[in-house]
């Protein structure tokens, strides 16, 4: 019980301090309703493809990363976030919050190439930062790279699509599966919505963040789940070592 309790503690504090840091970068992210609207889409009722039987054994991290460089439009985005999240790189609290706070920044001054900089730095660290694919989308059309925009647009919607697919988010059965905080807050921003307030839920050996936004243009209010199992069970195994 003790346990369970300092897990939710931790879990409610991270989330609290991610808010926060978005709150501050929720000026760039906005772009994303305005430029990746009508590419990405809610597209909740998109299943991922249906694996049968025969399927070979599933390619390893390393195998689809490096398809994804190649632009190789097969690739399975969601296949590829799982696969970072049983990496031993994976650490969905030990992200470089300096370097994402620089790079916002130096996207909202028009800095591009400083925010260029700075989103290559996280993707060398975390391929699969939604973060670090928009900015540096953004900064390589403004700098007119267009080949390098395109590579990081295409990694952008897929990773989006990999989350919206997963689920609508109305329920816990449903529920949106995110393999981190961040991937929660990226999709708010999609939609437009600002984090409002969360609980954490337990539900059938799954654990679920219950997320209310509320619509800024129209001040309604809508609640989402995400299945946050990936990050919370890491979280429990850090606090057995």
């Amino acid at each position: 019980m003790i346990r369970k309790l300092a897990l939710e503690i931790l879990w409610h504090a991270h989330l609290v301090r991610d808010s926060r840091a978005e709150r501050r970068c929720r000026f760039a992210l906005a772009l994303l309703t305005l430029v990746l609207s009508a590419a990405v889409g809610l597209a909740a009722s998109q299943e991922q493809p249906k694996k049968s039987s025969q399927d070979s054994p599933k390619p390893s991290y390393r195998e689809l990363l490096e398809r994804v460089k190649k632009s190789d439009s097969t690739v399975d985005f969601r296949e590829l976030r799982m696969a970072y999240a049983a990496t031993t790189e994976y650490s969905p609290y030990g992200g470089d919050r300096e370097t994402r706070q620089k790079m916002f920044a130096a996207l909202n001054a028009k800095d591009y190439a400083g925010a260029l900089e700075s989103a290559e730095k996280m993707l060398a660290k975390n391929f699969v930062d939604m973060n670090g694919h928009f900015v540096a989308y953004v900064a390589n059309r403004e700098l007119s790279h267009a080949d390098k925009a395109t590579f990081h647009k295409f990694v952008f919607e897929g990773l989006m699509k990999s989350v919206t697919g997963s689920g609508d988010g109305k329920n816990v059965e449903t529920a949106f599966v995110v393999i981190s905080t961040d991937e929660e807050y990226v999709l708010f921003n999609f939609l437009g919505l600002r984090p409002a307030g969360q609980s954490l839920i337990t539900q059938n050996g799954h654990t679920f963040d219950r997320m209310t936004a509320t619509n800024p243009q129209t001040n309604e209010t809508v609640v989402y789940f995400f299945n946050i199992d990936k990050p919370f069970n890491w979280l429990g195994q850090s606090l057995k070592q």
